[in-house]
């Protein structure tokens, strides 16, 4: 396939780095709509999401990854699993860091990673929120990440903004290989609608919950009908570690899960167009992070593709 006498370019593009840097909401901005869970809260994507964008000359297809970060449980050594085996499939390498921060330990970590795999893609650094610096300059910590790994390309942007957005984007297609498109034009993201509001059912809960409980929140799906012209009625259960945390999730009169329902409706009526009710409810199933069996009930431990 040609454009313009030019060979039509597509690949697979891996994007890492330490949680809370930013993957998603570059990921949704490059695609120009919502398809991953953002939040301020660490850790907030858990499995590996391709994003699919379909341009006239290219098609990238973005690997967003869980948050490289150190695990201290068996659903953190899935997702540290998860991250680094997009590195295989990967054409271009996009390592996302906070350019507000000096580089931390687990930066580190991702740097040593790096730096041993045999056959690395060429690896662009995305030193990402610029809006965060409040007028201090990028120049110190950019370099600070880019000894870490001097064959990274820099490239300073904003996220958030948008700013360097388009220069990342145009270099990465420049560093993709000719071939055919692997989607249809249309499809923009490997998740059924029912996965992606089960992670905006997350994000809701991650954006309204306690530092304590949100990383103990997991999403299950129990139901998904279509209802014709009145839209569609979504079931789920959010699942937490103890006992404490459902009362939390559920709050007083039912107050903080009637937000997290109201906040999460919102997203998925926004993503699919469409009328929807959401029904809630919350069990206690404990230690399911270190539980084998709850983990694959709830989709986190099958093999990396």
């Amino acid at each position: 396939m040609e454009q313009d006498g030019k060979a039509y370019k597509a690949g697979f593009v891996a994007v890492i780095g330490r949680p809370n840097v930013g993957k998603s909401t570059l990921m949704n901005g490059l695609l120009g709509q919502k398809v991953a869970a953002v939040s301020p809260r660490p850790q907030t994507t858990r499995r590996k999401q391709l994003g699919i964008l379909t341009l006239k000359n290219a098609q990238i297809v973005f690997m967003d990854t869980p948050g490289l970060h150190k695990a201290h449980h068996k659903l953190g050594e899935y997702m540290n699993e998860v991250a680094l085996a997009t590195l295989e499939d990967a054409d271009v390498l996009v390592w996302m860091v906070d350019v507000s921060e000096a580089p931390n330990e687990e930066d580190q970590l991702i740097a040593t990673r790096l730096a041993a795999v045999k056959r690395l893609p060429p690896v662009l650094l995305a030193l990402n929120k610029l809006d965060a610096l409040a007028g201090r300059p990028a120049a110190e910590p950019g370099r600070a990440y880019q000894d870490l790994l001097p064959q990274g390309e820099p490239f300073y942007l904003s996220a958030t903004t948008g700013k360097g957005r388009d220069e990342l984007l145009q270099r990465i297609v420049g560093l993709l290989p000719a071939g055919q498109p692997y989607y249809d034009e249309e499809q923009v993201t490997d998740y059924y609608e029912r996965e992606i509001a089960a992670e905006l059912v997350r994000e809701a809960a991650l954006l309204h919950l306690r530092d304590e409980v949100p990383h103990s929140i997991a999403v299950r799906i129990d139901e998904f009908t279509e209802r014709g012209d009145s839209g569609a009625f979504i079931a789920a259960t959010l699942f937490v570690e103890r006992e404490s945390h459902k009362g939390i999730v559920i709050g007083k009169g039912g107050e903080m899960l009637k937000k997290i329902g109201s906040t999460a409706r919102q997203e998925i009526e926004g993503m699919s167009g469409r009328k929807v009710y959401l029904e809630l409810r919350v069990k206690v199933n404990k230690n399911w992070r270190n539980d084998p069996e709850a983990l694959k009930l709830l989709g986190y431990t099958q093999e990396p593709e």
